[in-house]
């Protein structure tokens, strides 16, 4: 078996003190300035054309809930929505009427570009880190029937 010398348990309070020596900048005064913003165009555009289905309902109550607090799970729902924007910005999705003016056809098309050059990045980001974690995992799992179990486990998730 091997020594638990010097091994300390992992604590809220141990965690705390570990990253006290790496500070982080404040987020600038303008985010939430901004954010207040963004908060009064959407009520004012919501005072102008309510949601109409109920699909629309959810996604706005949705809008309207707090952020999620993991950084996994914030980035999956900026993952889910960047691919939701990318569907909405196809052209077959289009109204006939927009269709027609190449000036929002140019700006959705240039939207559409940088929406899937940041979801491949995040897809990227997403995978390298899975890797990593997994890599981590297994260089502390014993090398018998576990790693092998999980292992075979990770490939069949991966091939659904």
């Amino acid at each position: 078996m091997a020594s638990t010398e010097g091994l300390v348990p992992i604590t809220r309070r141990f965690l705390a003190s570990y990253y006290d020596k790496y500070p982080f900048a404040p987020l600038p005064d303008d985010v939430s300035r901004l954010s207040d913003e963004i908060r009064s165009i959407t009520s004012d555009v919501l005072k102008d054309s309510p949601p109409r289905s109920q699909e629309e309902i959810v996604l706005l109550k949705e809008a309207e809930g707090e952020p999620p607090h993991k950084i996994d799970e914030n980035m999956w729902k900026n993952r889910e929505h960047m691919e939701e924007i990318l569907f909405l910005l196809d052209k077959s999705r289009c109204p006939p009427a927009l269709q027609n003016d190449s000036e929002l056809a140019s700006v959705f098309s240039i939207l559409k570009d940088k929406f899937q050059k940041t979801l491949s990045a995040l897809q990227a980001f997403q995978a390298k880190n899975s890797d990593h974690i997994f890599n981590t995992v297994m260089t502390y799992m014993p090398q018998d029937f576990r790693g092998t179990l999980i292992r075979k486990q990770k490939e069949r998730s991966e091939r659904k």
